[in-house]
Formats: structure tokens, C-alpha cells, sequence
């Protein structure tokens, strides 16, 4: 958490006059929307603006969330973005840890003169105006939620804000099953069903709300399921030609690669995916226990994240790149 000093610095920062914006990562899921709505629904409890600022669109599966349907994207609204941010006096970076990660953001908020304060769980961040961070915590959702406790000001928390975080914590929990998931997770969770959060909806709506497209993809990438390595590692894949064959849309591959660590044996799970625009390869990587898929995808593929959650991407051909992360898998003894 911050010291008191900064938080003290922070409090004096955050004025009705400030001019404040909040920005997440590329690619948004349900923790950097949840975290950064959570955050604006704080900031409006106090009586003070903020706008959330993302790089590129998020899947329609989190446009519930209130105000959701508020948050600038930048793809679209370049020039807005751009000028938000280089004249903000605060911006507030979460879920990333550092400006490479989003996205035509990055140069802007290198430029912009504004305060920077991060607040995110992944590992190695950069340099900041004010850093909370915090591997061990498994959502940034709940750094928002004990940002706010540290402000004193618990007493604030409203329905709105509840949904949010609760949504940012369900989702980077895996539904509460990862191992990082800790008794505090779960106190929180209680508080913030106390304060309006209502499970069944915010899991119907984010969880239950399959494209056909979707199920039409998941069952091509689980009737050819592989699994390598003595059993222990599982691979998935898509190209981009399937993508566009059965209406590919953007959040419908969410939680595929989660599905190989269902299998029995199975320690870690790779999901492969061509760029539906450019030639590249998206990778995201989820393992079990001591596996350490952070450094396994820091090492051979441009990428990090968490132990047992990280993504990656290659340059290579998608057969190549399979081929070359069994090699990998196989070297590593994973």
C-alpha cells in the first residue's frame, strides 16, 4: 500500500477541480474495466470527475457495468484521448505496469506532465509518480478496494461500486478458484455483496451471455485438443481464418485456455491465436501450482504476467509456433 505520506500527497491531489483520468491496459478484461470503473464510481462518491480512458475496445460481455457504456475508447476518439491525457493533473495507471502495455497510450501518458499514480498486481513495474504494487493480490479490483479502505473511506462504497470491483475480482480469480484467491479476497467479496453487489446477476451477465460465434469456436478448439509433455501440458489454438468464419468477435475467446487445465494431469495450458488483423500470434498461458508461466513467457515469448497467468506473442507462423513452445516446454521441463 502507499505510506501515509503519500496518501496524504494523493488525498490533496484529488480535487472537484482536478482534471483526473484513469487508464488500463490493451486488450481490457473484466479486472482493468472492473478496477477502473470501481475506481470512477469512488471518485464521483467523493464528489470529483474522472474519465476511464482504455486503448482499444472490450468485449460486450462487460458493457453491463455502470457507466461502462461511458469509458472513451481511444481507437476511436484519437484526438479526445490524446488531449485528456496530456492535460490531466492526475492519471491514474492500473492493471498494467508499464506504459508499453497500452498501447498507442503509451507515448501520451510518457509525455503527459500529470501525476501518476499506478496501482497493479503484476510483476517487475516501472517507475511512477506513486506506486502500490502488489504480486500476491490476485485482482486489481481489490487494490482498488484497499486503496479505498487506506482513504478511510469504506463508509463510500455504494452499489455501483461494488459491482464493479466484485466483477474485477470474479473474473481475475478464475470465479475464485486460482490460488491466489485469499481469505482477504473473499472478506471483501462479502463486503461487497453487503453493499449491493449481486452475484447471480453480475455472473449471469458477464459469465452467461455466449455469442454463437463463441460456442462455435470453443468447440473447434476442444475437438482438437492436444495435450504434450507426458501429459502435463495442454494446447489450443485458432486460426484466423476460423475467426472469421464463424463471426469472430472481440471477447469471444475469453476463458479458452483456461478449459486445458480441466483436463486431469494437466499442469500448465496454452492457447494460440493468429491476429485477426496483423501476423502475429496472441498466447496466453495458465498453469498450476509452482509453474511459473510468468518467466516461461518473459524468456521465449515477449510477454509476462502472473505465476500461474501470462501472456505472450510471437512473430512466427502459428505451426511455428506451436512446434517452437514444445521445444520450449520440453527444454524447461515443465
Amino acid at each position: 500500500m502507499f505510506t501515509p505520506t503519500e496518501l496524504s500527497d494523493i488525498n490533496t491531489l484529488l480535487t472537484q477541480e482536478s482534471r483526473i483520468v484513469i487508464l488500463t491496459h490493451y486488450n481490457p478484461d473484466g479486472d482493468a474495466i472492473g478496477s477502473s470503473l470501481g475506481l470512477k464510481h469512488y471518485l464521483k462518491a467523493k464528489g470529483i470527475h474522472a474519465e476511464v480512458i482504455v486503448p482499444n475496445d472490450f468485449p460486450k460481455f462487460l458493457k453491463w457495468m455502470p457507466e461502462s457504456k461511458k469509458v472513451i475508447i481511444a481507437e476511436y476518439k484519437r484526438k479526445l484521448a490524446a488531449d485528456m491525457i496530456a492535460g490531466a493533473d492526475v492519471i491514474f495507471c492500473l492493471d498494467f505496469n508499464s506504459p508499453s502495455r497500452i498501447g498507442l497510450l503509451g507515448d501520451w501518458l510518457i509525455k503527459a506532465p500529470g501525476k501518476k499514480i499506478l496501482i497493479d498486481h503484476h510483476q517487475q513495474p516501472e517507475q511512477f509518480d506513486f506506486v502500490y504494487s502488489d504480486t500476491v493480490i490476485p485482482a486489481t479490483s481489490q487494490m482498488i478496494y484497499h486503496f479505498i479502505e487506506a482513504m478511510n473511506d469504506e463508509k463510500l462504497v455504494n452499489q455501483d461500486m461494488a459491482e464493479c470491483l466484485y466483477t474485477g475480482i470474479m473474473t481475475d480469480t478464475g470465479g475464485f478458484r486460482f490460488r491466489s484467491t485469499s481469505a482477504t479476497t473473499h472478506r471483501i467479496i462479502a463486503n461487497l455483496i453487503e453493499h449491493g453487489a449481486d452475484p447471480a446477476m453480475i455472473t449471469s451477465n458477464t459469465w452467461d451471455t455466449n455469442t454463437v460465434s463463441r460456442l462455435h469456436l470453443l468447440a473447434l478448439v476442444l475437438g482438437r485438443i492436444e495435450v504434450v509433455n507426458d501429459g502435463t501440458v495442454a494446447i489450443l489454438s485458432l486460426t484466423r481464418n476460423e475467426l472469421k468464419e464463424f463471426g469472430f468477435q472481440k471477447g469471444d475467446t475469453e476463458g479458452f485456455v483456461n478449459y486445458g487445465l480441466s483436463i486431469a494431469g494437466v499442469k500448465m495450458s496454452a492457447f494460440f491465436m493468429e491476429d485477426l488483423y496483423e501476423d502475429f500470434v496472441k498466447i496466453s498461458f495458465r498453469s498450476k501450482d509452482d509453474v511459473d508461466v510468468n518467466q516461461f513467457s518473459r524468456k521465449y515469448f515477449n510477454g509476462g504476467g502472473h505465476i500461474n497467468a501470462a501472456g505472450g506473442k510471437s512473430l512466427d507462423s502459428l505451426a511455428g509456433t506451436i512446434v517452437n513452445f514444445k521445444e520450449k516446454v520440453k527444454e524447461d521441463a515443465l
